[in-house]
């Protein structure tokens, strides 16, 4: 009962969050997904509804390095999402946590992107 209070809480805060938080073909979202294995990052134009860019830690080319959800992690997919932004022409963006506090693995995430050249 308290986990399923815990999740709807959660999903109503992503909710909240997404209708103020909208990405455009000049300054898409950049949606981050931290599971307890896992990262996710994408850039999404939410007029057209498509994904830009797109990095985890399951990629092809990030599977060899072996990638944790943890800072470490974060910083090594924050610099690998920049460049993969810069190479789709994307150079701003709008920052989506998914609800998550800034700090930890998400500040980490965001400065690594940030010093790839990612405008936040």
């Amino acid at each position: 009962m308290k986990i399923q209070k815990k999740n709807d809480l959660a999903q109503k805060r992503r909710w909240r969050i997404r209708k103020k938080v909208i990405g455009t073909s000049e300054r898409p979202r950049l949606s981050l997904h931290l599971s307890n294995k896992h990262i996710y990052a994408q850039a999404i134009n939410d007029e057209s509804g498509t994904t830009v860019a797109f990095v985890s830690s399951l990629g092809k080319d990030v599977r060899s390095q072996s990638l944790k959800a943890n800072i470490a992690g974060a910083a090594a997919l924050g610099k690998l999402f920049g460049e993969k932004a810069k190479e789709a022409g994307v150079s701003k963006v709008v920052f989506d946590r998914n609800g998550r506090k800034y700090h930890g693995c998400v500040k980490t995430f965001a400065d690594a992107a940030r010093e790839a050249g990612l405008d936040f």
